[in-house]
């Protein structure tokens, strides 16, 4: 089982590992679009107002600017550790067991934009880069969807899609009968809704469940008995989908997994 997520734009400061190591990164064959991207980056943040027009920054965040500008030398930490923000706030990575996060490092990944996807413990540097960004040169769609698709088809097993639609432009999933997208949902009228911002608290609980879990899945059958067990709303949805039910009752801050 592989579970994929998107990144965070917000990342922790610092780091305690040796600088980017290329080769230490999951799936190798993506190392030459990396060091592009990369370069890009780099090249693109010597020139402070540009880079602020290309990634959308404001004059107040000079500082992702120098992060850019450092990321081949900076201290790095595990891809887990570097995002914050409401996904993996609720993942809450610091606070696994030794054995869990073994487990999120063969089961976990990150869609980044600078560097595809990686493992949950690469260490990575911080940096500001989002899949809309643009960089001279480089058009990130076009840049990353044929050798993301490549990687991930060549994947075995169940794989779990939390991606936002904007980084499944990056890379789509493989199609096979175990590649499945998961849309966060809640039940209201009678009907179904799918949520935006807020599920992203409930994508980083169940992902969290399924780490403390550390059970390799292998289907999707297996996933929702799981599920069941634990108390948590997961369905079939449309067009091979699984939807994961939250309860928008209550004010946004609280939406949670439902517990039937």
């Amino acid at each position: 089982m592989l579970v994929l997520l998107p990144p965070s734009e917000t990342k922790r400061s610092g780091g305690e590992a040796v600088p980017l190591d290329w080769p230490s990164l999951a799936f190798p064959p993506l190392t030459g679009a990396r060091r592009s991207v990369a370069h890009a980056l780099v090249l693109l943040s010597k020139s402070p107002d540009a880079a602020r027009t290309a990634l959308k920054l404001g004059r107040t965040q000079s500082a992702e600017i120098e992060r850019n500008r450092s990321l081949l030398t900076s201290l790095t930490m595990p891809a887990v550790d570097r995002y914050t923000g409401v996904i993996f706030d609720a993942l809450d990575a610091g606070s696994l067991t030794d054995r869990q996060r073994d487990f999120a490092a063969q089961h976990v990944l990150v869609h980044s934009a600078l560097f595809g996807p990686i493992g949950a413990l690469d260490p990575i540097p911080a940096y500001r880069v989002s899949h809309d960004s643009r960089l001279p040169g480089l058009a990130l769609k076009k840049h990353w969807a044929a050798p993301v698709t490549a990687v991930l088809q060549d994947t075995r097993g169940l794989l779990l899609d939390l991606r936002s639609e904007a980084y499944v432009a990056l890379g789509a999933a493989p199609r096979r009968a175990e590649s499945v997208f998961l849309r966060v949902v809640t039940d209201v009228n009678g009907g179904t809704r799918a949520l935006n911002h807020f599920n992203k608290k409930s994508k980083g609980e169940f992902v969290r469940a399924l780490v403390q879990n550390s059970v390799d899945f292998h289907s999707t059958s297996e996933l929702i008995d799981w599920a069941r067990g634990m108390r948590i709303k997961l369905r079939p949805g449309a067009a091979g989908e699984l939807e994961l039910v939250v309860d928008a009752s209550g004010p946004a801050p609280d939406f949670t997994i439902v517990w039937p």
